[in-house]
């Protein structure tokens, strides 16, 4: 027998078409003031009032935190920290993509434990005291944030994204509902998929994998890669909302118990200097970083190319693995993913960049769960080739 693993969900997960209804319910459980923490998008969509609209038939009043204009960063924490104690809040609720849902995980953390939330990257310190109830309502299918014991906060003093995972940083409830992805325009869309896949993918071939999160990484596989296109080029349909919704929140729920790896270690530092969205940054890196570790982990790829090609059985191992590597590539760029030059950033900023971002990639962490752990060398390089890296590709016979 291999040794023992755990496995952490949110304690209640509604999903489907109409679950948002069930927030008043769930929030009158957890406390009697809601702090909405979401965005401008958000609440020009109506998303926002149609919350508190909810909350109210429950009988719970909210006061509401719309600063989260980009990824999230320690600035927005101490804004929305501020607004809660002041209105009292004891739930908080967040409406939004992973940037406002992780903003959301700090907020209720700090506004029980009183501590700077850096304080706890890396696992340098517990957390100590229970949160504010969190229910987390997302908006994209993508970072499956709703699912995860992990936050990532930009510490703008330093330029440095702050990835910490701890138990209590998971969110009390979850509540994807498909019908607010519809809103999502088609490059959120392609970038939040993409981001969902690396999810999955990184889950299943990290050295942390286990039997649970393989069963969820392979059915995020799976809803994923069926229904990702359907969404992007039929924004309108619900089936493939809800396909990407659940596949997303299993693809968190997978990599929050399993791991990330390489892929992640290297969107972060990116992210941060260059302030490229996350899912876009994911989407970036993601081919080029599976032909890094194609040779150790081939077994595995080989595992996804069914998701691809019904036929993929007839194929060596290594061809299924090499079919899996082609069909990511054609994945983005049939989703006009772009590279890093393709995004605007500039070379000679870069190419400063790259030592200091090869290591905050490596000192996070992830790099050493991937299936070839590379040394900070070979992360340098890894984004120079990913810079003007090419998706369009001839398919090899």
């Amino acid at each position: 027998m291999g040794e023992s693993n755990v496995f952490r969900t949110p304690q209640t997960i509604h999903y489907g078409k109409d679950a948002f209804k069930k927030i008043g319910k769930e929030a009158s459980e957890k406390g009697q003031k809601a702090l909405i923490i979401s965005d401008r998008i958000m609440e020009k969509l109506g998303y926002v009032s149609e919350c508190s609209d909810i909350l109210l038939q429950g009988r719970i009043e909210s006061a509401v935190y719309l600063g989260v204009e980009s990824e999230p960063t320690d600035v927005y924490v101490a804004e929305a920290l501020e607004l809660c104690k002041k209105e009292k809040c004891d739930v908080v609720i967040s409406v939004g993509g992973g940037s406002c849902i992780d903003t959301a995980k700090a907020v209720a953390v700090a506004a029980v434990n009183g501590i700077y939330i850096g304080e706890y990257m890396g696992g340098k310190k517990q957390i100590e005291q229970q949160p504010l109830p969190h229910i987390a309502v997302p908006t994209t299918a993508g970072t499956g944030s709703e699912a995860t014991d992990v936050t990532v906060i930009t510490d703008t003093t330093n330029d440095v994204k702050m990835m910490i995972k701890q138990p209590l940083l998971m969110p009390n409830v979850a509540i994807v509902d498909p019908v607010l992805s519809i809103s999502s325009p088609k490059s959120v869309t392609a970038a939040t998929g993409i981001d969902a896949l690396s999810h999955a993918v990184e889950a299943y071939i990290s050295k942390k994998a286990q039997s649970m999160t393989d069963t969820l990484a392979l059915s995020a596989i799976e809803q994923i890669v069926k229904n990702i296109r359907t969404a992007y080029n039929e924004g309108e349909n619900v089936a493939a909302r809800e396909a990407m919704s659940i596949g997303s929140m299993q693809a968190g729920m997978a990599f929050s118990n399993a791991s990330v790896c390489l892929v992640h270690g290297m969107s972060r530092p990116i992210g941060a200097l260059f302030h490229v969205p996350h899912g876009i940054s994911n989407a970036m890196l993601l081919p080029a970083v599976l032909d890094f570790s194609r040779d150790d982990c081939v077994n595995r790829l080989a595992d996804l190319a069914k998701f691809f090609d019904a036929d993929a059985d007839r194929l060596s191992k290594e061809e299924a693995a090499d079919l899996t590597v082609y069909e990511v590539k054609k994945l983005c760029y049939e989703l006009d993913v772009p590279n890093l030059q393709g995004w605007g950033i500039d070379q000679k900023n870069f190419e400063a960049a790259v030592s200091k971002m090869a290591e905050d990639a490596m000192a996070s962490g992830s790099p050493q769960n991937n299936p070839r752990v590379p040394t900070k060398e070979e992360v340098e390089e890894l984004y120079h080739v990913c810079f003007s890296y090419q998706f369009s590709i001839e398919k090899t016979s």
